[in-house]
């Protein structure tokens, strides 16, 4: 006897490996004092051992995406877009990418797609981008946009990627992403 098991359980079976497999972007950023000390619109310097303002030339950019990703992994989204609205570069991929996953996890979801369809005009290899995106659409019950998200992704050599595994398990009705 033939056993059909469904959508979901393949795709989480299919996707644990990947996870499993380690690397940066599969883990939650470490919670810092940029989280735990600092006030809305600041960043912690380890240089320093203070909080600047995200707006100080002290403060690179790649220190706000990191800052940002921080603090909307741990719920405080309006100092994530706060920070991310400091960034000298409006046009970077990441910075636009985590306005939209900000966005969306305020619940915003048409805002988080324009932000998420303006770092892919920027960069349409962005496959993080295209996870996220993808992760909305699952969430909002567009599964077919969602696996057209992945299908980019596998087409741009992301297959092997926590981006891919965790669109993946969204589709399956598992949410990951930080």
């Amino acid at each position: 006897m033939t056993r059909i098991l469904p959508l979901s359980a393949v795709l989480l079976a299919m996707a644990a490996p990947v996870l499993a497999a380690g690397g940066d972007s599969t883990t939650p950023p470490t919670t810092t004092s940029t989280t735990t000390k600092c006030e809305k619109g600041q960043v912690f310097d380890e240089k320093t051992a203070k909080c600047l303002d995200a707006k100080s030339e002290a403060v690179t950019d790649d220190d706000r995406y990191e800052a940002a990703r921080e603090l909307a992994y741990n719920g405080k989204y309006d100092r994530a877009l706060l920070v991310l609205a400091t960034a000298e570069n409006q046009n970077d991929p990441r910075i636009l990418n985590y306005k939209g996953f900000t966005h969306r996890k305020m619940g915003d979801t048409e805002t988080a797609m324009g932000f998420y369809q303006a770092a892919l005009n920027v960069d349409p290899d962005y496959i993080l981008a295209r996870s996220y995106m993808g992760q909305g659409l699952a969430a909002a019950g567009d599964l077919a946009g969602a696996t057209e998200q992945l299908e980019e992704i596998a087409l741009r050599g992301g297959q092997d990627t926590w981006a891919y595994a965790s669109l993946m398990n969204a589709i399956g009705g598992v949410a990951v992403d930080y």
